[in-house]
Formats: structure tokens, sequence, C-alpha cells
């Protein structure tokens, strides 16, 4: 059987890590297995689906490089097909119409809350042999409901959970169909995944309960039961739910706030699975690596601190060229134009084994296009005649040698122990005024991409 998997989210809201997390693992096993990794928008729930939520689901997927095959496919789109198949089952008797009203039912569940007793539907309009069943309400909408079986066990071995078990009759008979014809969620991911050849269903834990329903529809229609593999959830430092304070936002979000694809993908595939002590690894690695005997049962924490160190690590070996276009368009942004690509190249090769992030690195940048402004308080402790006289003597110095960055270095350490001086006492001085702060790397490295011609007019006071 060839490998399908599915990455199938709702339109609702915008694609969190726990979504991310679960289409990178459906796509790292199809991609291992030669198989197909598709893409459905499950979009049936009109009222909260939205365009805008469309958006960001397709935006943060191609931002993560996480390519499905064949077309997306939208459930609204897919009505009819729907329709089809209830109109089968209402007419195999596996599905039947309910007359009861909201009201109706809403005393029912407070009713049965009041005896202690599990709140389900009661099967009022489940037709039965030898049952009578009630006069259809003139003008009613009924909704449409599956016979679910009474007695029996629903069993699979889960990919992630192991063997699970579920007694039918702690099911009821679930809607279809709503009133208005619209399908629900169960039975539209029955006839998709079916019609798809899905093979293999990954999902969140959350579903586990929606799975003995669907496996007993696809039952009823005589369709192949797909394997399935339920992740669990991801929690927070403090062992909550994942919520927006620990960083369940929009994955676009990462994006805006300096976090590379490729960071962001490793350390989300780590959630939960593990290849040995491997911490940093290539999407094709984990491609190829990829199992389910290595994923874990038990919940994963979202540690920021540690996708901080990975971006980190992402950056230092970032391709340079890349990394220069984005600190081009990143600096224009910021009203920072940046037209040398050689000194933004320059200047990041400088700065990018410091940072774990791509705002900071390029904020960290800036002075280097645009003269920083004048620090008082940095002004009053490191700038007097001294100073202003030991810059002159060295600016005097370096317009006598060769630019190159070697020998800015030489120059500077020649100038300061021919001159009886500590490194500080010329280093300091000329942070403040070359990038208006002091924690810098290599000042002389600083100078030579800045070049001479702007040294000069930031010391220009001192010459």
């Amino acid at each position: 059987m060839k490998v399908v998997t599915r990455f199938a989210p709702s339109p609702t809201g915008y694609l969190h890590v726990g979504g991310v997390r679960t289409a990178l693992f459906s796509y790292a096993y199809a991609k291992k297995n030669k198989g197909d990794f598709l893409l459905r928008i499950e979009d049936t729930d009109i009222e909260r689906s939205s365009e805008n939520a469309i958006n960001a689901i397709l935006d943060g997927m191609k931002w993560l490089g996480l390519e499905h095959d064949k077309t997306i496919q939208y459930q609204t789109k897919r009505l009819d097909l729907y329709k089809k198949y209830i109109n089968t089952m209402i007419e195999s008797g596996d599905a039947y119409y309910c007359y009861a009203s909201k009201e109706e039912l809403d005393n029912l569940r407070d009713e049965q809350i009041k005896k202690g007793d599990k709140p389900r539907y009661d099967g009022r309009w489940r037709p039965e042999y030898g049952k009578a069943l009630p006069q259809p309400p003139k003008d009613a909408s009924p909704t449409i409901r599956f016979k679910n079986p009474k007695t029996g066990i629903v069993k699979w071995i889960d990919l992630v959970k192991g063997e699970i078990n579920i007694n039918n009759e702690e099911l009821d008979d679930f809607i279809i169909a709503r009133s208005d014809g619209t399908p629900t969620y169960n039975f539209c991911v029955v006839i998709d995944d079916w019609d798809m050849d899905v093979s293999h269903v990954i999902r969140g834990d959350d579903h586990i309960n929606n799975t003995p329903r669907q496996i007993n529809l696809l039952n009823s229609l005589k369709a192949p039961i797909p394997n399935y593999a339920h992740l669990s959830m991801i929690h927070g430092p403090d062992g909550q739910k994942l919520s927006k304070r620990h960083g369940s936002v929009n994955v676009m979000q990462y994006k805006e706030d300096g976090y590379l694809s490729e960071s962001l993908n490793n350390y989300l595939a780590r959630l939960g699975w593990s290849h040995g002590d491997d911490e940093k690894f290539s999407m094709e690695s984990f491609c190829e690596w990829f199992d389910f005997e290595h994923v874990t049962s038990s919940s994963a924490q979202f540690d920021k601190a540690k996708l901080d160190w990975l971006n980190g690590e992402y950056i230092k070996e970032y391709d340079i060229n890349k990394l220069t276009e984005m600190a081009a368009l990143k600096l224009n942004q910021i009203n920072c134009p940046a037209n040398n690509k050689e000194i933004i190249r320059n200047a990041l090769n400088l700065y990018k084994d410091r940072e774990t992030n791509l705002n900071t690195l390029f904020e960290n940048i800036v002075y280097f296009f645009k003269k920083p402004e004048i620090d008082i308080e940095l002004e009053s402790k490191y700038i007097n005649e001294v100073s202003r006289k030991n810059i002159k003597a060295l600016v005097d110095s370096l317009q006598r040698i060769k630019w190159q960055e070697d020998d800015i270095n030489q120059c500077i350490k020649d100038f300061v122990k021919n001159n009886g001086l500590k490194f500080p006492e010329i280093a300091m001085p000329l942070r403040v005024r070359v990038a208006g702060n002091l924690n810098t790397p290599n000042i002389g490295s600083i100078i030579y991409v800045l070049g001479l011609d702007e040294l000069k007019v930031r010391v220009s006071d001192c010459l």
C-alpha cells in the first residue's frame, strides 16, 4: 500500500506550533516512504472559517517549506460527495433522521447530568425492530445520525499510544449532517480520508475520542481502515496547555520575531521525537530518520530558550548571501537604507556568531549605515581631551597603512604599545563614536568594514 498522509487544518484561526508539528511528522513519514503528503482545508464550519485564516495556513506552510503533493482539497467544494454517501447510509439503514429539537436535547442533557449519568443521545428516533417512532413534527428540519453499533469493542493499534479499546456502549448515535444539511466533521473526515486513499492519519491525541466513531463509520461503508497515530500535546514549561504566553501564536509571528524556518522546523521535530542525541539536523535527515518507534506517548514541553539556542546555531552556519539579502530588506523596512551589499555581508560576519535572533542581528549592524545618536553618558565618560588626541593620532597612523583588516588591527596594537596605553583607552572612545555603544566585536574589524572616510566623519571633532 502506498503511504499517503495528510495535514487537515480548520481555517478558524492561525496555524500554531502544535499544528506545524503534526504537519512536520506527516510530511516526514510520507517522504521517508516515498509517498504523498496531502493538504486538506476543513472549512465546513462556514461561520468560523475565514479567507484570512486559509491564507495564514498557506503562508505558514510555504515559509516552512512543507510542500504538499497534488491539489489542495477544500471540504466546501466536496459537499456533493458527502451528500451522496449520506443518502447511501440512509438507504442502507446505517443512518436515520432525528427530529429532536435543541430544547429537547438540552433538557435530556440536564437530566442526565443531575442523575450523574454521562450526557449522551438516548436514541429516541433510532429505528429498531418492533419500535414505534413518533410522528415527525410538521415543518421540522431533522438532523441525520449515524446508527452506531450498540455492542462490541472498537480496537486499533495506535502507532504512538499502542493498543486502544473503546466499548461501543460508550458511544452514542452522533450527528453526521446538521439540520441545514451540512455534514459534520467526523463524517467529512471519513469520506475524505477514504476518497483520498489516506493510509496514515497523524494528528493530536485530542482526536482519540473521534477515532472509534470514524472507524465505525468506515466499517459501515465497507471502507479500509487507515493507520492512526495520535501525537501527545505540547505543553508549556509550567506543564500547562500551550498558550500564547508560551509561544502558541501564529507560526508566521516567529518569522516576524526573527526566527529562521529551518530552526523552527528542527526544534518542533524534536518535540516528542528523538534520534539519539542529535539536536541539530536538516530536514533531509529528519525525513530519512523519522519513525513512530521514537515518538513519545507523553507530552512534550515547549522551551523557548532551547529554540533561541538552536536559532543561533542556524544563524552561524546560514548562507551569508541569503542572510545579506534578508538584512538588506529588513534594514530598508526600518528606514535604514543599506544598498552596499559588501558592507552588509562584512558587518553580518562580525555579529552572526554572537546572536540568536535575526532581528537583533540586523539591528546590531544599523550603525554601519546610520551614524548613531550621541549617548551623553558615554560621551562624558570616554570622550575628553586626552581621548580626542589619541583618536587623532591613531587616524593619522591608519591613513598611512594598506586598508586591510589584519593591517588595521596590527596598527592599533602598535599604537597602544608605542604610546604606553591600555587597549580600552583607545578602543572604548572609538566604540562610543563609531558604534554608539560598548558591546561590539573587535574595534579594528569594525573600522575596516566602516571604511576610512566614514571613520573620519564620525570622529571629525577629534581631527
